[in-house]
C-alpha cells in the first residue's frame, strides 16, 4: 500500500496511491471567521480569512472519496483526471475515516464532519448508505470522542443514476432519524441558467424542472434544511425569482462560495475574481437572494487553504497516477 501523507497548514490530505483512493481531515477557523449567515447571527462582510492555527478539539472535518476518481466529468473538478477505477467499498470508507482519525491523532473534538466530497459522486455508490446509517457512529465513538457527528452528502444529481431519488430520500431518512437532524444534504445547483449548467456539468446534471420535482417529494428536514449550493464565479447566473419558484424556503436555504481554484478550474477560465479578498463579489448574490426570503449563507476558505488544496474539486491523485479506466 502505497500512503502519501501531504501535511497542510490546517490538517493533512491522505493519498493512497494503490486504492486509488484520497482523503483528508483539517480543522476549522470558526464561523464568526469564514460564514456570513444573517439568518444565524453571522453578520459580519467577509473580506479576506485570516489565517492561523486550528485546534480539532473544537472541530474536526473529515473529507472522504466515495469512488475511485469520477466519471461526472465536471469543468471544475479535477477528479475525473484521475481515471476511473469504481466505487469505494464498505470496508474502505472506513479505513478513510479511521486513517484520517489515526494520523490526525485527534483523541476528542465537539464536532465531527464527515463530508462525501474529496472524488465521485455519492449517489452512484450504494455503501454510502448504510455506512452512514450503521457504521460511522461507531467508529467514530470506538476512536475518539466527539459530542456531535454530522455526515453532510453532497450530490450532482447525475441524470443517468436512476436510483437517485430513492437514494436521496433515504438518505433524508438517516439524516432525520438516525442522526437527529444532525446531517446535512447540499444539491449541486451552481446556476438557475439551464445552458449554463449544462456546460458547468457536461450535460449530466437533472435539469432545474427535474430536481425541483425531486425535491418536493423530500420530507421536511429536522434540523437545520437542506442546501443549494452555488459557487460563483463573475459570469454566474444566480435569479432569486427562478429559484423561489421551484424550491421550497421552508426546506432549502442557499449557500455561496467562491469557486475553488483547482487547475480544470482554472484551465476553463472559471475563477470567483478577488473571490479571496472582497465580500463585493458575494454581495451582489447575496443581497436579491435576502431580499426575496431566502437564508443564505456565504462561506469563503482562505487563501492558504485554497493553495493547500483541501477544498472540494482538488484531487492530488490526478498529478500523481492520472489515467483513464473508463
Amino acid at each position: 500500500m502505497a500512503i502519501v501523507k501531504h501535511y497542510t497548514r490546517t490538517g493533512c490530505i491522505i493519498s493512497d496511491t494503490d486504492k486509488k483512493m484520497e482523503y483528508l481531515y483539517v480543522g476549522d477557523y470558526g464561523k464568526d471567521q469564514n460564514i456570513k449567515a444573517d439568518f444565524l447571527g453571522y453578520s459580519k462582510k467577509i473580506n479576506r480569512v485570516a489565517h492561523h492555527d486550528v485546534d480539532l478539539a473544537n472541530k474536526m472535518v473529515v473529507t472522504i472519496s466515495t469512488q475511485k476518481g469520477c466519471p461526472m466529468k465536471c469543468m471544475f473538478c479535477d477528479c475525473p483526471h484521475v481515471g476511473f477505477f469504481g466505487n469505494v467499498n464498505r470496508q474502505e470508507l472506513a479505513e478513510e475515516v479511521l486513517n484520517a482519525i489515526s494520523i490526525s491523532g485527534c483523541t476528542y473534538t465537539q464536532r465531527f464532519n464527515l463530508h462525501l466530497a474529496r472524488m465521485g459522486e455519492p449517489s452512484f455508490n450504494e455503501n454510502v448508505l448504510p455506512f452512514l446509517e450503521f457504521d460511522l457512529p461507531k467508529i467514530v465513538k470506538a476512536n475518539m470522542n466527539a459530542d456531535v457527528i454530522h455526515p453532510v452528502y453532497t450530490t450532482m444529481l447525475p441524470k443517468s443514476n436512476k436510483k437517485l431519488k430513492e437514494n436521496i430520500i433515504n438518505f433524508c431518512r438517516i439524516k432525520n432519524e438516525v442522526y437527529n437532524g444532525e446531517a446535512g444534504l447540499q444539491f449541486s445547483i451552481n446556476s438557475t441558467d439551464e445552458k449554463q449548467r449544462d456546460e458547468l456539468f457536461r450535460n449530466k446534471s437533472l435539469s432545474l424542472v427535474e430536481i425541483s420535482n425531486l425535491s418536493k417529494e423530500l420530507p421536511m428536514p429536522k434540523g437545520r434544511k437542506y442546501t443549494l449550493n452555488f459557487p460563483v464565479t463573475k459570469e454566474t447566473i444566480l435569479d432569486p425569482v427562478i429559484l423561489s419558484e421551484l424550491f421550497d424556503k421552508n426546506k432549502f436555504i442557499v449557500k455561496i462560495t467562491p469557486i475553488h481554484e483547482t487547475n480544470e478550474a482554472k484551465e476553463n477560465g472559471l475563477e470567483t475574481e478577488m473571490g479571496y479578498y472582497s465580500y463585493d463579489v458575494y454581495e451582489q448574490f447575496e443581497k436579491p437572494l435576502i431580499a426575496s426570503g431566502w437564508d443564505v449563507i456565504v462561506f469563503i476558505p482562505s487563501v492558504e487553504e485554497d493553495e493547500d488544496r483541501i477544498t472540494c474539486g482538488n484531487a492530488l491523485l490526478a498529478d500523481m497516477v492520472g489515467g483513464s479506466n473508463v
